[in-house]
């Protein structure tokens, strides 16, 4: 069999005011038709680079060095920009990672899709309108015809990402390129994309070189893995081989990280205890325009206890976040009752709020934009320190230092701003900061979406450190259930802002009742239930 995709020994490279950087570095690989294979390797490992290579769409700093890149037996590397063009779109599809950057918003999604087979000279402007309109249906879109008639920001996060899907398929490409296609997006609607995206290009005979961090997802939806890091291919096989006998010691790393692959046992039950967290009844309302209200949280009741982790999960929207913005004082509630240790906390102002603000703290999702880049990381520790004039400068100073070595990192990064730090290190900074204050108390919003898995295990097995040392309170948010079930006491699970579930975590995981945490279990990518047959079986998606 002729591969559709061959390349060849490929070499990338950035320059830049330090020098050269070698993103690519001798990859080889092939995909054959109506086969799906999966690139994974965390950050800076050169996957979505090696993407942009085949498509012709390296940065202006970039360039390839050497190797080949052949589609379909015409060779890619050589083609000036005007006969890539012919290829990008018609030949090869791309789905990007964000639909948000990805979609132009000042034009109708109708005509995005149009552009496409206006370009390649498959439809006139009459008949381009409706060939998108087919194309958005095809895409699993609703109500297609209304949609396509809308802009980018008037549509969800899984319904852009489905326009990218119309736009990659317009063409009948033989290659789609999917770039991180649904790492923005809830576990359900991933599901739903990727299931849609796999009927597609399993009715057409589509080949898909799917590039992802996400090593659940690689599994669930390849026919073979290939790991990259450091710019080079390190190891690929067929998927279940990478799976259960991967053999360099990178490979390893990144399975034994996988939440959804190697469910970490969650921590045993604590027992019953007077509760530091009691929250009962809460409500909150917002009021929208033409004297409409939106019911954002709504009668909701729980309680954590000391040294305990509760767990919230739930899609975009069910009211995670607002619960963790009234928990900690920072919107009004509508209605209902926070107790945080005794203390009625619901209506708190003025010196009593400034107080809770010592007891409670936050880690926010995105470690970059909840640090000051102004200021060195010694600043942004103490930064809590001088707002409550906790101690001297000298004392300061030493506690910073002390909190710098309880997150394991070196005690250089004080002298560092956040623009110098990786993801993982800037998390554990904010996670330093978080604690400044000795609180009770840590609520933490989605604090490794934004990392690599093996970032991700340090960042939790951290978190659990510091619980059983320091007996902290975690409501720990999250979307990503194979997380919240390796650090988590107990789960809730929000619908709509309603709380429609809270067990012990072992329970709900093996057991569940709403038929709502039915479906986000059935999401979670790694378990299998989504596995494709290898090419050539001949047998259906399930």
């Amino acid at each position: 069999m002729t591969s559709l995709l061959q390349v060849e020994d490929l070499r990338v490279s950035y320059g830049g005011v330090l020098g050269e950087l070698q993103a690519v570095d001798g990859v080889s690989l092939t995909v054959e038709p109506g086969e799906v294979v999966a690139v994974v390797g965390e950050s800076g490992s050169g996957k979505s680079t090696l993407a942009m290579a085949v498509l012709g769409l390296l940065p202006g700093t970039g360039r390839i060095d050497g190797g080949r890149v052949v589609l379909d037996g015409q060779e890619l590397t050589g083609l000036s920009e005007r006969e890539m063009r012919a290829v990008r779109g018609h030949r090869i599809g791309l789905v990007p990672q964000d639909p948000t950057v990805s979609l132009n918003p000042v034009t109708r999604i109708g005509d995005q899709v149009a552009e496409v087979l206006r370009v390649h000279g498959l439809a006139d402007r009459r008949t381009a309108e409706l060939e998108a309109i087919a194309l958005l249906e095809k895409a699993g879109l609703p109500d297609a015809q209304v949609r396509a008639r809308q802009y980018p920001h008037q549509l969800s996060g899984g319904m852009r990402q489905r326009v990218l899907i119309a736009i990659a398929i317009a063409a009948n490409p033989k290659l789609i390129i999917a770039d991180e296609p649904t790492s923005a997006l809830d576990a359900t609607v991933q599901r739903r994309i990727l299931d849609h995206l796999d009927l597609l290009t399993r009715t057409s005979g589509t080949s898909v070189l799917l590039i992802t961090h996400d090593l659940g997802v690689a599994a669930d939806r390849a026919d073979r893995i290939i790991v990259m890091s450091q710019g080079k291919v390190v190891e690929e096989g067929p998927v279940q081989q990478i799976l259960e006998d991967p053999r360099d010691p990178y490979t390893q790393r990144l399975v034994a990280s996988a939440p959804g692959l190697r469910p970490v046992p969650p921590p045993a039950p604590l027992p019953p205890g007077h509760p530091l967290v009691e929250v009962t009844d809460l409500v909150k309302e917002y009021r929208l325009p033409g004297r409409r209200t939106l019911r954002a949280v709504d009668g909701v009741s729980f309680t954590i206890g000391r040294g305990e982790t509760l767990g919230l999960v739930g899609e975009s929207g069910s009211g995670k976040s607002t619960i963790a913005r009234l928990l900690l004082r920072l919107v009004e509630p509508t209605s209902g009752r926070i107790v945080l240790d005794g203390d009625d906390i619901t209506r708190v102002r003025g010196k009593a709020a400034r107080a809770l603000r010592r007891r409670a703290q936050l880690v926010y999702q995105n470690p970059y934009a909840s640090l000051d880049p102004r200021f060195s990381i010694e600043e942004v520790v103490t930064e809590p320190l001088r707002a409550f004039n906790v101690g001297t400068r000298a004392e300061q100073k030493a506690r910073a230092a002390q909190l710098i070595d309880r997150v394991a990192l070196p005690a250089s990064v004080l002298r560092r701003r956040p623009a110098e730090l990786s993801g993982g290190q800037r998390q554990r900074v904010a996670i330093a900061r978080a604690l400044a204050l000795s609180p009770d108390l840590v609520v933490c919003d989605e604090p490794v979406s934004a990392l690599d898995v093996s970032v991700q295990a340090q960042v939790l097995d951290l978190l659990r450190e510091l619980q059983a040392e320091q007996g902290l309170a975690y409501l720990f948010i999250s979307h990503d259930l194979a997380v919240v079930r390796s650090i988590a006491h107990r789960v809730g699970v929000l619908q709509h802002g309603q709380l429609v579930e809270l067990r012990p975590t072992e329970q709900l995981y093996s057991a569940p009742e709403h038929p709502y945490t039915v479906e986000l279990l059935a999401a979670v990518a790694g378990q299998g239930s989504t596995r494709r047959e290898p090419v050539g079986t001949g047998k259906a998606l399930p």
